[in-house]
């Protein structure tokens, strides 16, 4: 997560002129910029790679469920065709009077009603893969699509807002550097005023060895200096007052916008992406649970029925 740093504070200052400091800022949020696009772009690959799972899914049990019909009918072809040979035994009849008794054609009998019934398992199978399964998962694809929609909206909104942010501190930051400026042209002409002062001073040590008329050019000189001095005095006073508003008002919008970064990258961004789509991803993962449940339910009775 970015941190933005404060590069105002009189260590930096020392090194960093005004403009190399907006310059860098500026590169801050343009790195943050191309990262919030990058985030967008791995939201949507997230997606459509599930999207594509979803489809392969159903592909993959819609050729499981011809296979399961195919493999159905080819069973009961079986036992239809046994079932006619055993039929025209002799033993048939008996079979017909006393099915408990222990003879090959009743043995025949077991065996092929338990392949019919094999068969029927099998074609409920591939009935579930067809009208369960499948519908289900292009349901999913459908939650999916819908999902990203909202995703991206709420991402959408959530960048602006930052954004928002970051252009707020952009503004006061060049608001604070512009008064810190003018302040510290307005201290250099103050520092140059009071040695104009300094000079005029001294210059008065001698004043009573000049002429009259020196002496009054002397005086309205050193009463300019002064006005001039308090002038800029009060000017350096007043900017002063403003770059400490300023900085104050830079320091908690900084601050604000820091804490909007990690709200941004920490909270909102892992919701979305490890949330948001992840659990949409967890569906199949249900769907299979309870698909594997009537799987083993339909392909367990015919061994139960072979090992009694």
């Amino acid at each position: 997560m970015p941190d933005l740093k404060d590069p105002s504070m009189a260590s930096m200052a020392k090194f960093k002129k005004d403009k190399e400091i907006i310059a860098e800022y500026e590169s801050q949020v343009k790195e943050i910029r191309a990262q919030l696009v990058e985030q967008q772009k791995v939201l949507e690959q997230q997606t459509d790679m599930r999207v594509q799972l979803l489809q392969d899914l159903q592909d993959f049990f819609r050729k499981k469920s011809e296979i399961e019909s195919e493999y159905s009918r080819n069973l009961e072809k079986l036992a239809e065709r046994f079932m006619a040979k055993t039929r025209s035994t002799k033993d048939h009849q008996q079979y017909k009077k006393d099915q408990n008794l222990l003879s090959p054609v009743n043995c025949w009998y077991l065996l092929l009603n338990e392949v019919r019934r094999e068969s029927k398992d099998h074609a409920t199978l591939s009935d579930l893969y067809l009208n369960n399964v499948i519908t289900r998962f292009a349901h999913i694809s459908e939650d999916t699509t819908r999902l990203l929609k909202k995703s991206k909206e709420i991402i959408f909104q959530l960048q602006e807002e930052l954004m928002k942010v970051l252009n707020e501190l952009y503004t006061v930051m060049k608001t604070y550097h512009l008064y810190n400026s003018e302040t510290l042209s307005a201290e250099v002409k103050l520092r140059e005023a009071e040695r104009q002062g300094e000079r005029g001073g001294r210059g008065g040590e001698v004043v009573f060895g000049l002429r009259t008329e020196d002496r009054h050019q002397r005086r309205n000189n050193a009463r300019k200096i002064q006005k001039m001095k308090e002038k800029r005095q009060a000017k350096y006073s007043e900017n002063k007052l403003k770059v400490m508003k300023a900085r104050n008002e830079y320091l908690l919008t900084l601050e604000a916008t820091n804490a909007a970064l990690f709200k941004y990258y920490v909270h909102d961004l892992s919701h979305l992406i490890h949330r948001g789509v992840s659990c949409v991803a967890l569906v199949p993962l249900a769907t299979k649970g309870r698909f594997c449940h009537c799987t083993r339910f339909c392909l367990s009775a015919p061994y139960i029925i072979v090992a009694e």
